[in-house]
This record gives C-alpha cells, sequence and structure tokens, in this order.
C-alpha cells in the first residue's frame, strides 16, 4: 500500500510504535486511546538490542538513551546467605550513556512511553484520541469502522488493535478465551535510592533464587530509583485485575526468612502491586478481515526472558513494513503473521521454560552449568532488517 489510513486502538508501547513506523512510511495514523488522559503505568523493563534498533530506525534513539542505561548485570544469588551462584555483581551507577554500544538498556516504563507519545504528536499533532473505550468493530466496504463506548466513529482502511493482555479487540475479533492462571504471582515496587541503599549489597542489579520463588531487582533513571520484583508459587489467586494493591505484610509473609537485603527494600515500599500471572496458548490467526492484533493482545507471554516488551515493539515495526511492502491490507497481515507468528510463539515457549528452569533450580545445590546462556535466535533478531 502506497498510502491509506490505519486506525490502532491502545496507546500503549507497541500501538506507539507501529504509528510511528506507518507515520513514517506515509499513512495515515489514529491512535484511538480509552483512558481520558495520556500516561503509563508500570515500572522497570528491559530493551533488547532490536527494540533499540527500531527507535534507530525511528529517530529516537538519542531521546531513549538519555533516558535509559546500559543493563545491569544479573548474577544469580542465593535468597538466605547471599552466596553468587553465578554471574558477576555490578556496582556501578547505572549512568545512562550516548547509545551506541550494542547492550541492552534498562527504562522506566512512564519514561519510553513518554518519549513515543511526544514523537508521534510532533509528527502527527491530531493523530491521537483519548476517552475512546473500543465497543465494537465493523467492516464496510473497502475499510473497517470502530466503535466507542462515547458514540463516537473512527473509519480506516485497516485497523490494528494494540490494547494489551485483556484486549476488546481481541475479543470482538475471535470472541472471549479465558486465559490460564500459570499458579504464580509478581509483585512490583519502586524504591528511592537514598532509601533503598543500605539493601544493594549486590550491586545495581541482581536475582535472588529460593524455592519457589524469585526476587529481581536493578536501578533505573541513573539509580536514582531501585525497580524490585518478586514472583512467587501461589495457589489462591481469585482477582480478575491485571494489577491490584498489595499489603507489605503478605509480601513479607512471601518472602520471609530472605536475605535482609529483600527484607529491607520490601520494608521501603510505599505502593506495592501484585498480579496473577496468566497465559494463552498462541493463536492461529490474529487477522480477520482487516483487523488485526499487535502485542499483548496478540501473544501475551510470562515474564521470565523479560521480553514482552520487545515483542510488542518488534510487531509495530514488522507490521509498517509489511504494509509498505504489500498493495493491500490482506495480504500485509498476511505477510506480518508468517513473519511474527513463529518467533512470538517460540518466545512463548522459552518464557514458559525459562520461568520452570528458574523456579526449580535448588540453590542449596546449585549446578552453575545450568545457567541458561543468551540464545541468538533471541537475542540477534533485528526487526529493522529481518526477513518478511
Amino acid at each position: 500500500m502506497t498510502q491509506g489510513k490505519i486506525l490502532i486502538v491502545g496507546a500503549g508501547l507497541g500501538g506507539l510504535v507501529a504509528a510511528l513506523a506507518l507515520h513514517d512510511r506515509g499513512f495515515a495514523v489514529e491512535v484511538h486511546e480509552q483512558a481520558p488522559v495520556l500516561g503509563e503505568v508500570g515500572a522497570g523493563l528491559t530493551l533488547s538490542r532490536g527494540a533499540q534498533n527500531v527507535f534507530r530506525a525511528l529517530g529516537i534513539m538519542d531521546a531513549v538513551a538519555a533516558a535509559s542505561c546500559p543493563a545491569a548485570h544479573f548474577p544469580f544469588v542465593h535468597y538466605r546467605t547471599g552466596a553468587v551462584l553465578s554471574g558477576a555483581l555490578d556496582f556501578g551507577q547505572g549512568l545512562p550513556d550516548d547509545g551506541t554500544a550494542d547492550v541492552g538498556r534498562q527504562i522506566h516504563r512512564a519514561d519510553l512511553h513518554a518519549v513515543l507519545a511526544a514523537a508521534l504528536v510532533q509528527r502527527a499533532p491530531d493523530s491521537l484520541k483519548l476517552g475512546h473505550e473500543l465497543v465494537d468493530i465493523m467492516e464496510t466496504t473497502g475499510g473497517v469502522t470502530a466503535r466507542f463506548a462515547d458514540g463516537s466513529l473512527a473509519s480506516g482502511d485497516a485497523l490494528i488493535a494494540a490494547d494489551g493482555v485483556r484486549s476488546v479487540g481481541r475479543r470482538l475479533l475471535w470472541g472471549s478465551d479465558a486465559p490460564r492462571f500459570t499458579g504464580q504471582i509478581a509483585f512490583r515496587f519502586l524504591v528511592p535510592r537514598d532509601q533503598a541503599a543500605p539493601y544493594m549489597s549486590f550491586g545495581r542489579g541482581a536475582v535472588l533464587l529460593g524455592p519457589g520463588r524469585t526476587f529481581n531487582r536493578y536501578t533505573l533513571r541513573a539509580g536514582a530509583i531501585v525497580n524490585c520484583v518478586g514472583i512467587a508459587r501461589y495457589d489462591g489467586w481469585t482477582d480478575d485485575g491485571w494489577s491490584c494493591a498489595a499489603h507489605k505484610g503478605e509480601v513479607l509473609d512471601i518472602f520471609a526468612g530472605w536475605h535482609p537485603d529483600v527484607i529491607g527494600l520490601i520494608g521501603q515500599a510505599n505502593a506495592l502491586i501484585k498480579w496473577g500471572l496468566f497465559d494463552r496458548a498462541p493463536m492461529d490467526r490474529w487477522a480477520r478481515g482487516r483487523a488485526t492484533l499487535l502485542g499483548d493482545a496478540a501473544h501475551p507471554m510470562l515474564p521470565f526472558l523479560g521480553m514482552g516488551a520487545a515483542m510488542a515493539i518488534e510487531d509495530g515495526m514488522i507490521l509498517a513494513r509489511c504494509f509498505a511492502a504489500e498493495a493491500d491490507v490482506v495480504a500485509a497481515f498476511d505477510r506480518y503473521e508468517a513473519a511474527r507468528r513463529p518467533r512470538t510463539a517460540m518466545l512463548h515457549a522459552k518464557s514458559i521454560e525459562q520461568g520452570e528452569l528458574t523456579q526449580a533450580r535448588d540453590p542449596e545445590n546449585y549446578d552453575a552449568g545450568a545457567a541458561p546462556a543468551s540464545d541468538p535466535a533471541i537475542v540477534a533478531y533485528d526487526p529493522v532488517t529481518a526477513t518478511i
């Protein structure tokens, strides 16, 4: 397609990347977000090399680099004794760099979201529509129309539902499919540098391994805050929400007996969030007619590889390339799925595998040789140059 109007539902990371990449290829874009105010919840995330290549292609890597820092080392540490089981400690400051080094980087999700949103508003000032909650997708002659809860309509040549793990677009296109609870819950919180300082014995990044539990923490924003994520096996999850308030006492109970650093960081948390880890089997198709899915709406995955955000970013670039390469919407969607479904299915499976491996490790009899090496199939992928 040489021109056309693309509707994107969801102004998260994947939706904004898709909008920027499509706009740069000459397409008109409209991004419809259900929230009345643009913002992004969450905490830290890792940017793969492939995701960073997308930002370089979009001309925003300088801004991303200024808000991020080279990824910390992540030694595995014994949950109780603090013995380093594998890897090296990293006592660096975590300062931003110029973004040219070929390394992973870490960034606060809200900071990355702000960079992407600012770039889109600068390039396409009228493209972002807030307060638009999707309620229907309707095929029309030669196009597609989205209807929103406020009664407004938007029409275009194609629609991309990038509206997250609890996607309305997915339900409208393919019906309801109940996610499967994986028997694990995650807790997330941030601690300011000064409060965290007494509890950073293992440097700026570390993963503590315990029986059926892990605790991962690393610095963000040039060391100004510490991002903490604890994951634990749990049988009693009943909440339907993906981001619920947690109480400090329940987190302390789950990690009772752990190293003083873990207990101290939990004690310094002001606001804790918990969510159940749910899974869905990979879909046979994402697109239906002139609408398709992107990111977590298409392929939600567990967090054990830290690649969920990268998958949505990759999707956005690949989909834009497919639109530029094909003469019609259906052909573009077919090409997009052929390029993306095998990779996302592989990452989905490897995320499950990594979680099982990590949770099954016995820290009392740890075999350093069992630590997984970086898989080139995961880290060497470049969505800017990959065959589509």
